[in-house]
């Protein structure tokens, strides 16, 4: 069954939810800031999709990071910090399995998830 990480409030999982109910598509919500799952499938996600497109450079949680936190960042570092501040993790993450979708794009989602 496919797997939609993220945060309920956030405005794209809306979109995202909203999406995967108009669409028939089952699904299972898990809140990584609740469930604390961001340490167990980080390294999995960073393999199937990289670091550079997990870190959300776009949120407020960037931003209350001090400018030593930003600087110089790789791989090891993002993780650390996507670790310590889930936040920092791009929504939505969508795992079926086989793919794994970082962000929400209704085309991404109608390629992938429509065959599920």
């Amino acid at each position: 069954m496919l797997k939609i990480y993220g945060i309920k409030n956030c405005d794209t999982m809306k979109k995202a939810f909203n999406w995967l109910d108009t669409h028939c598509v089952a699904y299972e919500f898990v809140d990584y800031k609740k469930a604390g799952v961001a340490a167990t499938h980080l390294p999995d996600w960073n393999r199937r999709a990289g670091w550079k497109t997990l870190l959300n450079t776009r949120g407020l949680m960037w931003k209350k990071l001090s400018e030593e936190q930003r600087a110089d960042m790789d791989e090891t570092k993002a993780l650390a910090l996507m670790t310590e501040y889930p936040s920092l993790i791009k929504r939505p993450v969508a795992d079926s399995g086989q793919c794994l979708l970082v962000g929400f794009e209704a085309e991404r989602y109608s390629a992938e998830f429509e065959k599920i």
